[in-house]
């Protein structure tokens, strides 16, 4: 006996039921000479069914991901169709969207429905009423999978398989070809199946496993049917995965809709399902993760797959009524047997020696609770004590054997993985290997970055020359990127590069494969370094080594995201080369490669998580090679998602979409990534445009960020930039944190206020997650109403502090209703994870959500950016940003407001002080500069006393205005004017007086200083001129004695010339100090900057671009407004 394991499942309740015919049935394939008679007929079947789905053309020609992800009119339309060709769009649609519906796939025939307005005899219309409907008119859910899969292209079947994972439903394993009477191990399409799950030996310590599921070593229970079964196999696993409480169709059963409906090309279709324990008790059917196989049709008739799963599974339970021919016999036992039925099963029991554990009767009596408990409880002890487990990676090689065929095979695939592993199986430390492999984007980009912010921002300029400040950014940043150009490309970046320049599929599964491999070496490392951080939490002495392992899991993200930005970098180093450089020349084609990628449905980032800035030349370089492989003047509309971190962004896209956005191995979104969506052409006209863009973001509020002093500067910019790129802004908000989202919001309005280049106004909808309630909308109209109340004052007082009250409310700045602008969606999740399917009622609510959106986009007022328009756009947006310096800092508007309100009476304050004491040094100073004199002669004995007795004086003045200031502050916050509140966090930074008594003082003494300093120079001064006035008195009548005593007469012209003559040469014997030239303008310029630092990014602008001494070079000319242009 060469099998490993047998459960025999006799059903004796004897009663026929041929609703899954198989299209032929074959013994032996050596042995009949028909088989080539069958062989056309299931051909036939094949070809007839494609053709009634609408699929032959796509049978050599696959169906992509991209097409699929197109926007269409059927996007709007969530009906199956009136015919069978609109079927497999309607599953792939629902699928997509994650909708556990999706294979309830029944169309509305015109026909049929006339059908019920037929008039004639009773005795006609009593037949009816016992005759079927037309089976032809419907298709089984199995045949339209298998014919998709059979139809579509790696990356499409991967999705699907991603998909039905998500739905809980089965997974193709064995996908059969009868066109070609071989079937295909779906190796691939399993590929990104991605599972976290609880075994219960890790319930106390709450850890879990995360695993790619082809990777993970697991038993395998393969269900089969032997002849005819009128137990429904599918639906008695369905009930065995299923909690009472929650009945979910795992696989399709013949009581399903459809699902009586005979297979035509399905038969022989292996499915395979997981059942991941969660680690409760109570809710957990099995303890320990196991595989269910399911194949569908008589296994007499698919012997390969039947020996495949004979060789793969921890034990194989077979079905039927009877064994009532010697060829079922033979299955089993290798031998023949001319027995009656229960004779043969005795034979049978007695030949593998089967004990009453591997055998289960399904009785009349017995119903289906009973049965399935029995059915569990076997399972449970198989899958507690079998040592046989195997990963579905290593079941390939069985295929291999079995002449099966892999879905991985393909060279394209093959090389693709080949050129991945190559950089991906040197990995150990994640962080050295970015240090070694990435170099440029490391210190030296986020020091860029702080440079170019810098440039615009001129925080730390203080009182130097702008443009010597100006020019030493500029000479830091050659240096920085000479430094990248030092770099050579390493070999990694060599083979990335090389390998995403294949044509073909061969770069798209190169980059699959290197997503996988690198979530694979991330996931493994974080689950160590956490460990390691559980451990070390549990003594508080080792706060230093806690931190360095958190820096370390902060620094353990590795995507092909930081691939294209090391690429980014290289390239914008290399544009600081000379244009005929070799090095520059050679990578003048990198944008191009991206521009393909973005095209072809890749995301790209826009926005450096990890450096918080955008790499402008690459992705307006990328942009504008985009613009040229698309046709001229190809438009643009973008949707953009923001929102607090950790509530579902990249999953609403996903699912609304059909996107991938990175979402796997519990790594939020780093910065902002952008994909490209085609639109079909039969909704161009409707849109009026050709391609929608889709912006993810990071999740705002990160604990990470939380931390440090300016992580409201972070959110604010991020949230500003994505926000005014897009034409349609999806606010997802938590009902735990709208309040944050709320003041991010408000920033991002300040912000447009005070930006130039912000000429569009965003339409904003809010998506609140997790609510269930039909009542919700209802129930919320009053926080909605006090929302938009708080939105509006937010916005007034923006608006004030900007001077431009014409922006009443929020709705002036961004578009916004709040009757159809919230949308409340339920939860992810059907249950408990992880054997909960995705929610239909969170399916339905995004697609509702999904053509809500397009309806926005349809009433776009302004048409839509053409891609250089947007790439514009994205520059001038960007530099805006870099601008701004004051209002990002804040949490909200009225913050802001309340901090100006606070600056401008303290400033009031300051400049009384300053006044007064300006007035008490004047004084001193001209009692200074009299000292020694007649009148003040007994007012010291010396300068030194006096000084002292000055400062004392000053002394006093100061300490009583520092108690005068304290006074006034506390007043300050002791009113009730609107708002104070809310600067309390500020007030220990205000409460300054101490510290301006003591900068007072310094001032007030050094110049008194200066003053007697002064005096005594006088002093200097006359000594130094009465002796140069002697000299020179003593020169000149030595130069009169010279001229008299000369005999000739001399003329006027000479005695000028040996006057200039005695002049010169008594100058050049003294020494004079020259005045040091004061520079007006940058003492002017670092004035102005300290006045108009609150005036937001435009002005800073402003002031940055127009040189001061180029001003009032023109005469003024007053134009009246609204008189000229």
């Amino acid at each position: 006996n060469d099998f490993k394991s047998y459960n025999f499942h006799y059903n004796n309740n004897n009663n026929d039921d041929d609703n899954n015919n198989n299209n032929y049935y074959v013994a032996d394939l050596v042995v009949f000479p028909e088989i080539t008679t069958i062989f056309l007929s299931t051909e036939t079947q094949l070809a007839r069914l494609l053709e009634d789905l609408g699929l032959e053309q796509y049978y050599r020609k696959k169906i992509s991901l991209r097409k699929i992800l197109e926007i269409d009119e059927k996007t709007l339309i969530d009906e199956p169709g009136n015919q069978k060709s609109d079927l497999p769009w309607y599953f792939l649609r629902k699928l997509l969207m994650v909708n556990v519906i999706a294979r309830n796939v029944t169309y509305t025939s015109v026909c049929h429905s006339c059908s019920d307005n037929t008039s004639g005899n009773a005795k006609l219309f009593f037949e009816n009423l016992f005759n079927s409907p037309n089976a032809d008119d419907k298709v089984n859910p199995l045949d339209i999978i298998t014919a998709l899969f059979l139809c579509s292209d790696g990356f499409l079947q991967q999705e699907m398989a991603l998909k039905m994972s998500m739905c809980q439903f089965s997974v193709l394993l064995l996908l059969p070809n009868c066109d070609t009477n071989q079937c295909t191990l779906m190796l691939w399409a399993m590929r990104d199946i991605v599972k976290k799950y609880r075994p219960q030996s890790l319930s106390e310590s709450k850890g879990f496993i995360e695993d790619r599921i082809v990777l993970s070593e697991l038993p395998m229970i393969s269900f089969v049917r032997l002849g005819e079964c009128s137990l429904s196999k599918s639906e008695i696993l369905n009930k065995l995965l299923s909690n009472s409480q929650q009945y979910h169709d795992t696989f399709v059963h013949r009581n399903m809709e459809c699902g009586d409906s005979p297979r035509r090309i399905s038969n022989g279709l292996t499915e395979i399902t997981w059942y991941l324990p969660g680690g409760n008790t109570n809710i957990d059917i099995f303890s320990q993760p196991v595989a269910v196989a399911n194949l569908h049709g008589d296994i007499a008739s698919f012997q390969t797959q039947y020996s495949f799963l004979c060789q793969t599974s921890a034990a194989v339970f077979v079905f039927f009524d009877h064994l009532g021919s010697e060829s079922e016999f033979s299955l089993l036992t290798k031998c023949t047997s001319k027995h009656n039925s229960t004779d043969a099963f005795k034979k049978l029991v007695l030949m593998l020696g089967l004990t009453k554990n591997n055998i289960i009767i399904k009785t009349k009596q017995k119903n289906d609770v009973d049965f399935v408990k029995s059915l569990r409880q076997t399972l449970r002890d198989i899958v507690e004590n079998s040592k046989m487990k195997m990963t579905i990676e290593q079941m390939a090689d069985i295929a291999h054997e079995l002449g099966i065929l892999v879905d991985e095979d393909s060279p394209e695939c093959q090389t693709a993985k080949k050129n991945a592993d190559a950089i991906t199986a040197e990995i150990q430390d994640i962080h050295k290997y970015k240090e070694d492999q990435l170099p440029q984007q490391g210190e030296i980009w986020k020091e860029l970055t702080c440079l170019e912010k810098e440039e615009f921002r001129l925080q730390h300029i203080g009182s130097r020359n702008i443009k010597d400040y100006k020019s030493e950014l500029q000479k830091r940043k050659k240096e920085l990127r000479k430094k990248q150009n030092s770099y050579d490309m390493s070999t990694v970046m060599t083979f990335f590069i090389n390998a995403i320049s294949r044509p073909g599929t061969e770069r798209f599964y190169f980059l699959k494969w290197m997503r996988m491999n690198l979530d694979n070496v991330s996931r493994v490392k974080v689950s160590e370094l956490q460990e390691k951080y559980k451990e070390k939490c549990k003594n508080s002495e080792n706060k230093e080594e806690i931190k360095e392992i958190d820096r370390q899991i902060s620094n353990s993200s590795l995507g092909t995201e930081h691939f294209f930005c090391e690429m980014g970098q290289i390239y914008e180093a290399s544009l600081s080369l000379p244009q005929t450089d070799p090095s520059r020349q050679q990578l003048q084609h990198l944008p191009k490669l991206c521009a393909e990628l973005l095209l072809d449905g890749f995301p790209l980032e826009l926005v450096d998580g990890d450096a918080s800035n955008i790499p402008l030349r690459w992705v307006s370089d990328v942009l504008s090679q985009l613009s040229d492989l698309v046709s001229p003047n190809r438009k643009i509309l973008v949707v953009t998602v923001i929102g607090v971190q950790g509530t579902g962004k990249s999953t609403l896209l996903n699912t609304m979409f059909g996107v991938q956005f990175a979402v796997s191995s519990g790594r939020c979104t780093r910065g902002a990534f952008m994909l490209l969506i085609k639109i079909n052409e039969d909704m161009k006209k409707v849109l009026n445009c050709d391609f929608m863009l889709i912006i993810d973001t990071e999740g705002l509020k990160s604990p990470e960020l939380a931390q440090l002093d300016n992580s409201y500067e972070h959110d604010n910019e991020l949230a500003t930039l994505v926000v005014g790129l897009s034409d349609v802004t999806i606010v997802n908000v938590a009902m735990e944190n709208s309040t944050e989202m709320k003041d991010i919001l408000q920033i991002v309005v300040h912000a447009f206020l005070r930006m130039k280049e912000v000429g569009k106004k965003p339409k904003c909808v809010f998506v609140h997650q997790n609510v269930s309630d039909v009542s919700a909308h209802e129930k919320n109209s009053r926080d909605r109403k006090l929302l938009l109340e708080q939105l509006n004052e937010m916005t007034q007082a923006a608006a004030k502090m900007e001077k431009k009250e014409e922006n009443k409310s929020f709705t002036d700045v961004m578009e916004y209703n709040p009757d159809t602008g919230n949308w409340y969606i339920p939860g992810l999740w059907n249950g408990n994870p992880p054997m909960a399917p995705v929610s239909i009622g969170y399916s339905e609510a995004v697609y509702e959500l999904k053509k809500h959106i397009i309806q926005l986009l349809r009433n776009c007022e302004s048409s839509a950016n053409d891609i250089s328009e947007f790439k514009e756009w994205v520059t001038s947006l960007w530099t805006a940003v870099k601008h701004e310096n004051f209002i990002f800092s804040f949490r909200n508007s009225l913050v802001a407001d309340a901090y100006m309100r606070l600056c401008t009476e303290f400033n009031k304050w300051e400049w009384e002080f300053k006044k007064e004491m300006y007035t008490w040094v004047t004084t001193a100073e001209t009692r200074i500069s009299n000292f020694g004199t007649f009148a003040v002669k007994s007012e010291s004995s010396g300068m030194r006393e006096f000084l002292k007795c000055l400062k004392g004086e000053a002394s006093t003045v100061l300490s009583t205005w520092e108690i005068k200031l304290l006074e006034n502050l506390t007043q300050y916050f002791k009113q009730t004017e609107p708002h104070v509140y809310l600067v309390e966090g500020y007030k220990e930074e205000l409460n300054s007086a101490k510290s301006l008594r003591h900068e007072m003082e310094r001032s007030v003494f050094n110049l008194l200083m200066m003053a007697a300093e002064i005096r005594q120079g006088m002093k200097e001064i006359d000594k130094i001129k009465e002796n140069y006035k002697k000299e020179i008195e003593k020169v000149v009548h030595v130069l009169i004695d010279k001229f008299r005593k000369k005999i000739v007469q001399m003329s006027d012209e000479e005695l000028d010339k040996e006057f200039h003559k005695m002049w010169s040469e008594t100058l050049k014997k003294r020494s004079f100090s020259e005045q040091k030239i004061i520079d007006v303008f940058t003492s002017t310029f670092h004035c102005l900057r300290i006045n108009l630092s609150h005036r937001g990014s435009h002005a800073c602008e402003l002031l940055n671009k127009n040189n001061l001494q180029d001003c009032g070079k023109e005469p003024f000319k007053y134009t009246p407004e609204g008189f000229y242009n």
